[in-house]
């Protein structure tokens, strides 16, 4: 693989976890209106995409995975062939989410989706979710940029 390869790969990788950040974020972003007199409706949607998108989704699930795990794979790579704190950088905002992700984020979207908890609870888990995307989108979309520029 050449080095001028290594960048195109690694912006389909971020722009692939961009979409999907994004389709989530989609959903998300009834979080912010879970008060509202349709806020039941709206925690039962976002409950009924977290348990097809965490729980039921195989192998879609697993696909994402490994785009994750070759996204940092591509940038460390990247970083040791040109050390430089651009591609420092890019390795801290791919990790970053994607740590986030394994470590708060699926756990969380799979108890909202499982539906146990109380609905206070879910409501909460469902502002932590949107909150925990939109920092892993502006993370991905840095490191996008960076690939790109």
């Amino acid at each position: 693989m050449t080095t001028a390869t290594l960048p195109v790969l690694l912006g389909a990788g971020g722009g692939f976890l961009a979409a999907v950040l994004w389709f989530d974020l989609m959903f998300d972003v009834q979080a912010l209106r879970l008060d509202e007199p349709d806020g039941d409706a709206r925690l039962t949607s976002m409950a009924d995409y977290y348990r097809r998108v965490t729980i039921e989704a195989f192998p879609a699930g697993h696909m994402v995975a490994t785009v994750m795990l070759l996204t940092i794979t591509g940038s460390v790579v990247q970083w040791w062939r040109s050390p430089s704190w651009r591609a420092f950088l890019a390795v801290l905002l791919v990790t970053a989410p994607v740590t986030l992700a394994g470590r708060r984020i699926i756990p969380n979207a799979q108890r909202l989706g499982r539906r146990s908890d109380p609905p206070p609870e879910q409501r909460a888990l469902a502002r932590r979710i949107w909150r925990d995307h939109v920092v892993c989108f502006v993370c991905v979309v840095t490191f996008l940029v960076l690939q790109v520029w």
